[in-house]
């Protein structure tokens, strides 16, 4: 197994189990301060607070290139997770104090060094391996997504039962001072390899703006296209609920029985993923699980049977880490600076696309399940499935410079 082997090397390792224990305790804070603010303000201030989250990722990735490049480095990062474990713990506190400012402001500024940490990371972690080891890594860091989704509910109820709900805060700080810890030993340990760039261009030069990247590279800006439009479908999976109790008069019990399929699907995926060589190109095979993705979100609105449906979840969980890995590794074959933009960009076009979807997507839905499923799933097959033909199309009639060589020329003209 590739992980095998990536996780012989200590600074693999070491970033490894630091960003599963981060990812992990952010999943006990999510879960806690949605309970926080549905306890004592209702189901609005749940919204504040996940659109307080996500504005500073729309934010930075709109017109924070400069600010983002001041954090390019382990160090940074280190003092960027050391600030929100401070927030994170206090966070009980600005509550008690502020009510649903201190909440609403506490996610923002955590939004904030979320924002900052998560593309910057993105970015490095392929120069740490070589290059025929991006895809492989990429699916190691994308396990530690998949095991907190199933590991941070049970913990949870675990934990909540020997601990008040702050205690979920403290935790999570307490896997942000992991984190950082673990980004200033591995800075001491090994440097990023230096990306390779064309003759005569240095690797600080490469620093195009996003414009440049998607208009020189319409593969890359009809990935981002393509991810955008299936999480803004992707958001009517919220109404599961109301299309098992209106299609299969099932309870909470079904609906668990789903989530914990996809999550089923999704390690087993991962392991698959991360472990075979993915066919190029790649932005075709993202294309090409967009449009399978698609459509068993369709069939999801068709189910007739429980069976039917936890079959459908297996395999929806399955296609994620597909995708996930292919946008991964796609990104890695820029350099540094190009492929911090890249991931910036991405992530501010689909928070975006999930907070305007979350406004009306489910709640449309729920009128109405099999509808929703069948037409949002049916959206997304078609369109990304135009999206991977155009990209085939494009590969075999254009031959491009590697795309070190051609971000190198754009950061000479920007």
């Amino acid at each position: 197994m590739r992980y095998v082997r990536l996780l012989r090397r200590g600074p693999v390792l070491l970033l490894w189990g630091a960003q599963t224990a981060s990812v992990f305790g952010d999943r006990l804070y999510a879960m806690a301060v949605m309970w926080m603010a549905w306890e004592h303000a209702g189901a609005g201030a749940m919204g504040l607070v996940a659109v307080a989250e996500s504005v500073p990722y729309i934010v930075l990735g709109t017109v924070g290139r400069r600010g983002m490049d001041r954090f390019a480095s382990l160090r940074a990062l280190a003092a960027v997770d050391a600030a929100r474990l401070v927030l994170v713990a206090g966070l009980p506190w600005a509550w008690s104090q502020f009510d649903t400012v201190g909440l609403v402001a506490s996610a923002a500024l955590l939004g904030v060094g979320g924002a900052l940490f998560d593309p910057n990371l993105g970015a490095m972690v392929p120069d740490l391996v070589e290059r025929e080891e991006v895809q492989a890594v990429s699916g190691l860091m994308d396990l530690t997504g998949r095991i907190a989704r199933v590991a941070g509910p049970g913990a949870a109820g675990l934990l909540l039962a020997v601990m008040p709900l702050a205690g979920l805060f403290w935790t999570d700080a307490a896997t942000f001072a992991v984190s950082a810890l673990a980004l200033v030993v591995l800075g001491r340990l090994r440097r990023p390899v230096p990306a390779q760039v064309a003759p005569g261009a240095s690797a600080a030069g490469v620093r195009p703006s996003a414009w440049s990247l998607v208009r020189t590279h319409p593969d890359t800006a009809l990935v981002l296209a393509v991810h955008g439009l299936g999480i803004f479908a992707g958001a009517v999976a919220l109404a599961m609920p109301a299309l098992l109790t209106a299609r299969l008069d099932a309870g909470a019990a079904a609906y668990a029985a789903v989530l914990a399929g996809t999550g089923v699907g999704a390690l087993t995926g991962n392991l698959v993923a991360g472990n075979v060589r993915l066919p190029g190109p790649l932005p075709a095979l993202y294309c090409g699980a967009w449009a399978v993705s698609g459509l068993v979100l369709a069939a999801t609105g068709l189910a007739e049977s429980l069976a039917v449906l936890l079959v459908l979840s297996v395999v929806s969980g399955a296609v994620s880490p597909f995708l996930q890995i292919a946008l991964s590794t796609h990104f890695a074959l820029f350099p540094p600076a190009a492929r911090r933009r890249l991931l910036t960009v991405d992530l501010a076009v689909i928070r975006t696309c999930g907070t305007v979807s979350m406004l009306f997507v489910p709640a449309l839905a729920a009128t109405d399940p099999r509808v929703g499923f069948l037409g949002a799933g049916l959206a997304v097959a078609a369109l990304a499935s135009a999206g991977a033909v155009l990209v085939l199309g494009w590969s075999r009639t254009r031959r491009p410079l590697p795309v070190a060589e051609q971000v190198s020329e754009l950061a000479a003209r920007d």
